[in-house]
């Protein structure tokens, strides 16, 4: 019988703040971490709010200092994303205490970090320089921020890890499938330990501005703390977030080996594809259900165990829908007795990150017995009203399983269920 796979190491930056125990914190307590967009002029852009990390002088608890995570010469080299997942890094290996000294477990640790889009915002700046000061003013270090394995790579580098190394880019389940590549990894003997999850920093005009022309972002610019509603009537779109969740796992044989403290388990993966349309999931939902029912096939768990779902729920009337329709189909009725979490309602979306901030909040709702609250959730579709949404303030509740979801763009889906040690 194999070893049950655990996490042992968890690191994150989002919208609520550095480090996993505040955003953890502020997250039961109800916060938000939108706010309005201050990083550059928006003009006569009509996205106003995003779910930004706040910088140090805005946020002296918890704020980002770049200069605690890499000096501004190797700055120079680093996307913001790449920045996030290295800050996050730190925190988890810490918590781990996995920093390898010996060829064979360098060579025993994979990394990967899954990310949306990448280092969007030196793109459009690299072009930006293009047309208005010409090729020879470009920076050397262009394509090596904006890559999207750059955030793998860059920890590879920093850490000496040696061992397998990936990117999953597969929009909004890019941080769930790279948890699903690490146990991977695991089961078939090519790592012993593997750092996952998911990095994104793309709150840019041009990205801003082609999500509004497909018309998924929130337009919201008077409350921006109320602007991600997933679920209720009201909604009208996503808010673009940003940050990092990453994590260390590894088999608890190995972790009691080396005297790791073993955090949760994560006990079931699943993934499939749509094959349906470019941006939307079918109605039905069925390709996310496929992916759900393959996580409760892996975890040998009947649907009815789940103690509680955090959902993807990005707050677009499609996608919510969707999501609801396909949980139906894999719980049937036993769905209104399970729990429902989005914590996207205060952090944003954070597109190739969420899986891997997520990820942590579900970890954390098993370790703790806890629920997090949906923020701005007042009235739910008419067909979601038999639904137990986890409203208002957070809620104590036993809790052994916890089923966590990650759908994208191109119709890719991926599910995770994380359990109490």
């Amino acid at each position: 019988m194999q070893s049950p796979l655990v996490i042992t190491g968890m690191g994150m930056i989002s919208p609520l703040g550095c480090g996993v125990k505040t955003g953890w914190e502020r997250l039961l307590a109800g916060h938000s971490g939108i706010g309005p967009i201050t990083r550059f002029d928006t003009g006569d852009l009509p996205i106003k709010v995003a779910g930004s990390v706040p910088g140090i002088a805005d946020d002296h608890e918890a704020g980002l200092d770049p200069d605690r995570v890499a000096d501004a010469k190797e700055r120079r080299k680093l996307e913001l994303f790449s920045l996030y997942a290295m800050a996050a890094a730190e925190e988890a290996l810490t918590q781990a205490d996995w920093f390898p000294s010996s060829d064979a477990d360098r060579q025993a640790t994979a990394t990967i970090v899954g990310s949306g889009i990448g280092g969007f915002p030196t793109i459009t700046q690299a072009q930006n320089t293009l047309t208005t000061r010409g090729h020879r003013r470009l920076s050397p270090f262009t394509v090596p921020a904006f890559l999207a394995n750059l955030a793998a790579s860059n920890l590879s580098i920093r850490y000496g890890f040696r061992g397998p190394l990936g990117c999953p880019v597969t929009a909004c389940a890019a941080g769930v499938q790279a948890i699903g590549d690490g146990m991977r990894l695991i089961r078939s003997g090519e790592a012993d330990v593997a750092v996952v999850g998911g990095a994104e920093a793309c709150i840019d005009p041009l990205s801003l501005a082609s999500f509004h022309a497909m018309k998924a972002l929130s337009t919201e610019q008077e409350a921006p703390g109320k602007a991600s509603r997933p679920f209720d009537r009201a909604r009208n779109g996503f808010v673009m977030g940003e940050g990092a969740g990453l994590m260390v796992i590894e088999s608890l044989a190995h972790a009691e080996a080396r005297g790791a403290t073993p955090l949760a388990i994560i006990s079931g993966y699943g993934t499939s594809a749509d094959a349906f349309h470019i941006t939307a999931g079918p109605e039905d939902g069925a390709g996310a259900a496929a992916a759900i029912r393959a996580a409760l096939k892996m975890a040998a768990l009947p649907a009815e165990t789940i103690d509680h779902i955090n959902a993807h729920a990005t707050s677009t009337p499609v996608g919510d829908r969707a999501e609801i329709a396909a949980l139906r189909s894999v719980f049937g009725d036993a769905l209104a007795g399970i729990p429902i979490s989005a914590t996207k309602s205060a952090t944003g979306h954070l597109l190739g990150a969420a899986g891997g901030v997520e990820s942590i909040f579900s970890a954390l709702a098993v370790m703790h017995d806890r629920l997090p609250p949906t923020l701005n959730l007042e009235n739910a579709d008419d067909d979601m009203q038999d639904l137990d949404f986890v409203l208002g303030a957070a809620r104590e509740q036993p809790t052994q399983h916890v089923l966590c979801n990650g759908f994208g763009f191109g119709g890719v889906n991926a599910a995770l269920i994380i359990s109490k040690v």
